[in-house]
């Protein structure tokens, strides 16, 4: 995934002549020189006096949080979130038009990871520089950029905002890659269609006949059956689909867990769902699943 992180591109140099324009790169594992000190690597390209290169590094020191007192050290001797602002800051020293990231954080572990992603979004927005972020990680993807560009094999397969992509995917592999999800075989009619879920809602009302829909997790609700049945019986009068099934098994991973279900009225079919954990949820135990919202309908 390529994401785009759109500050200003007319705005901020990409209009000036091609000999004005200066691309920052940022590399997956930092790239520093381990023979330099931090404020040596960041200062390191930069034109003019000592002093005037020792004001450019204060102020990216402090543009990407870095604690002066860190100038002094050798890229070894701070942690790998560190060394990234580091990147980041000598990248930014030549003031560039366009800032290039090559999977920067994947080096980096998760709770690390995030709060370094966050960081160098907030810089890169302080400093009004348009960036392009490559990156394997879905997540990253939707919560980085403004505008995300899916490709395989080399192709451009998609592109849009991260909203956009998510919830309307073009095909299935994208809806895939791009996060957990339902899909399932449909007949649709005046907006409806008719699923293993019952009857629910597509977003593409024109369409009609056999198709693919896609429906993800935050979008169908679990819940004890036991106390739900009024939901269930008044179904039509909330208009949102509901069936009864059967967990089979589950998977618990900490926040998020995966059921194994077999929904009640089709015999052959077992579906997979991820959904917040809740210490209720057991083998054997009846649930109602509701859908919620729109199913997505996947061109033909």
């Amino acid at each position: 995934v390529i994401t785009l992180n759109e500050q200003t591109l007319g705005d901020n140099g990409l209009s000036v002549p091609a000999h004005q324009r200066r691309i920052g790169y940022v590399p997956q594992d930092g790239a520093l020189f381990p023979h330099l000190c931090i404020a040596d690597n960041i200062a390191f390209g930069l034109k003019g006096s000592k002093a005037e290169k020792q004001k450019r590094v204060d102020e990216l020191m402090a543009l990407v949080s870095l604690p002066a007192h860190l100038q002094k050290h050798s890229p070894h001797e701070i942690s790998g979130g560190q060394q990234q602002r580091v990147a980041l800051a000598r990248a930014l020293a030549q003031r560039p038009a366009l800032m290039l990231l090559d999977e920067p954080f994947s080096a980096l572990d998760t709770g690390l990871r995030a709060a370094t992603r966050k960081a160098v979004m907030d810089v890169l927005q302080q400093a009004n520089v348009a960036s392009i972020l490559v990156t394997h990680d879905q997540g990253e993807a939707l919560s980085f950029a403004d505008h995300v560009v899916v490709m395989r094999d080399g192709q451009l397969s998609q592109s849009g905002s991260p909203w956009a992509l998510y919830h309307q995917p073009a095909n299935e592999d994208i809806a895939t890659f791009l996060g957990e999800t339902l899909i399932l075989d449909a007949q649709i009619d005046g907006g409806q269609a008719d699923c293993l879920l019952g009857r629910i809602a597509v977003d593409r009302p024109t369409a009609s006949g056999k198709a693919r829909i896609m429906l993800r997790p935050e979008q169908i609700a679990i819940q004890d059956a036991g106390v739900n049945n009024d939901k269930v019986d008044s179904n039509e009068a909330n208009s949102a689909a509901t069936v009864r099934a059967t967990i089979r098994k589950v998977d618990f991973s900490g926040f998020v867990s995966t059921l194994t279900l077999h929904v009640h009225h089709a015999a052959a079919d077992i579906i997979e769902l991820k959904t917040v954990s809740h210490a209720a949820f057991a083998g054997g135990q009846q649930v109602s699943l509701t859908v919620n919202g729109a199913a997505h309908v996947f061109s033909q």
